[in-house]
C-alpha cells in the first residue's frame, strides 16, 4: 500500500473521544518496548508520527491516525513495564479492554512481540482474550534485523510453538521494513471484508508494488 497521507487526529481516554465518522481501524497493541512506534512510523512511512521514547510506558492513550483519508491506525498503550505508577496501570486495562472488547470499527489488531525474546506471559494472555473475544489479530515479531539468519529461524521457530501454529508470525524490521507487504496485506484484506463502504477498487487505488 502507497501511503499518501498519515495525519494525527486525536487522543482519546474513553469511547466518547473515539472518532465518529465509522472508518475502520487498526489496533497495534504490544509489551512497552516492544517497537510498537517505530512498526507503525516505519511501516506508515512518515518519521516522528507515533512518538518514540527510551522511556518504556511512554504512550498512555489510545491515539488515533487517520491513513489515506480510508482508515484509522490506533496505536494502544504498552502494557506490562513495571516503572508505570500502579495508579496509570488500573487506568490503562479498562481503557484499552473497553477499546478492543467494544469498538464496531475495530476490524483488525496488530499483536507485537519482540522476535529477540520468547513471548511473556502477557503476550499469551492477550492473544488468549482476544481469541476469546473473536477479535482478528495477526502477530508481528519487530527487531529482526538485530538477529542472525540462525537466531531469526531459531527464535520464530519457539514463538510459533508457544504462540500455536494456528497463529502465523509475521517478522519485522523497522530499519528494513521487511515484512512490510505481509501486513499491509492483512490490513487491507480486512477493511475490504468489513463492509465499512470502502469497495476493493478504493482499496486497490492505494496499492503499490514494493
Amino acid at each position: 500500500m502507497k501511503v499518501k497521507s498519515a495525519v494525527f487526529i486525536k487522543s482519546a481516554t474513553s469511547p466518547e473521544h473515539y472518532p465518529r465518522d465509522g472508518r475502520p481501524e487498526i489496533a497495534f497493541l504490544g509489551r512497552s518496548n516492544v517497537g510498537k512506534s517505530s512498526l507503525i512510523n516505519s511501516l506508515l512511512g512518515v518519521k516522528g508520527l507515533a512518538k518514540t521514547s527510551s522511556t518504556p510506558g511512554r504512550t498512555q492513550l489510545i491515539n488515533f491516525f487517520l491513513i489515506n483519508q480510508a482508515f484509522y491506525c490506533v496505536d494502544l498503550p504498552g502494557y506490562g513495564y513495571a516503572r508505570v505508577p500502579s495508579e496509570v496501570k488500573r487506568e490503562w486495562g479498562p481503557m484499552i479492554e473497553k477499546y478492543l472488547a467494544s469498538r464496531p470499527n475495530l476490524v483488525l489488531s496488530i499483536l507485537i512481540t519482540d522476535s529477540r525474546h520468547e513471548p511473556s506471559k502477557l503476550d499469551l494472555l492477550m492473544r488468549d482474550w482476544l481469541t476469546a473475544q473473536a477479535r482478528p489479530f495477526v502477530i508481528v515479531a519487530t527487531k529482526v534485523d538485530k538477529l542472525s539468519g540462525n537466531q531469526r529461524r531459531t527464535n520464530l521457530s519457539r514463538a510459533s510453538a508457544v504462540l500455536g501454529k494456528e497463529n502465523s508470525i509475521i517478522a519485522y524490521s523497522a530499519i528494513t521494513r521487511s515484512g512490510a507487504d505481509r501486513i499491509w496485506k492483512e490490513i487491507t484484506a480486512r477493511i475490504a471484508d468489513c463492509g465499512a463502504g470502502l469497495s476493493l477498487q478504493r482499496i486497490a487505488d492505494y496499492k503499490t508494488r514494493a
